[in-house]
């Protein structure tokens, strides 16, 4: 065998990437049950509402969903329990001392299988500032389009709408 052998990605957050800066990468192992490791491997499984916290030199992650196997009768565990990661202490220091920092958070990147392994891709991000800017300015974009179109002024409703989101955006730049 020459070099990696291929990841097979089973389930990708890709609201991680888009709302946060993702400064570094781990891979952590999972620890799981048997018909949980089925169920992954169907692709049954949620990363989306999933948070992960450190507690006492361990790393867990909260809220992965991972549906219980049709088959797996009384061996089903629940769905949403905790799950402990498998990260060397090095690692979990250098998270835990990330996310001392102000604004960083550890995230669910994408769960995969390496040599027939599930494991977890986590990251260290930091809120992406922009997109969160651009976001609120749509939604105050919105609300002003929804009371200019309530107004009795819709001939000039174009010029107003442009006029105030130019006024919105340069003031909140300059500040």
């Amino acid at each position: 065998m020459s070099g990696k052998e291929p990841v097979k990605i089973l389930v990708n957050n890709k609201k991680a990437f888009f709302d946060y800066f993702i400064e570094e990468k781990y891979e952590a192992g999972i620890e799981l049950h048997g018909t949980e490791v089925k169920s992954i491997r169907m692709g049954k499984c949620s990363i989306k509402e999933a948070y992960i916290q450190v507690v006492n030199d361990e790393i867990f992650i909260y809220n992965m969903n991972i549906t219980p196997y049709e088959k797996g009768n009384i061996f089903n565990k629940d769905p949403l329990r905790v799950k402990r990661l498998l990260l060397h202490k090095s690692e979990i220091r250098k998270l835990e001392g990330g996310v001392a920092e102000q604004g960083y958070t550890i995230m669910p990147l994408n769960v995969h299988l390496t040599r027939g392994r599930v494991k977890l891709d986590i990251g260290l991000a930091k809120c992406n500032s922009r997109k969160l800017f651009l976001k609120i300015i749509s939604i105050y974009h919105a609300k002003l389009l929804d009371s200019v179109s309530k107004a009795s002024i819709l001939p000039f409703r174009t010029n107003l709408l442009s006029f105030c989101t130019n006024t919105i955006c340069q003031n909140v730049i300059t500040h």
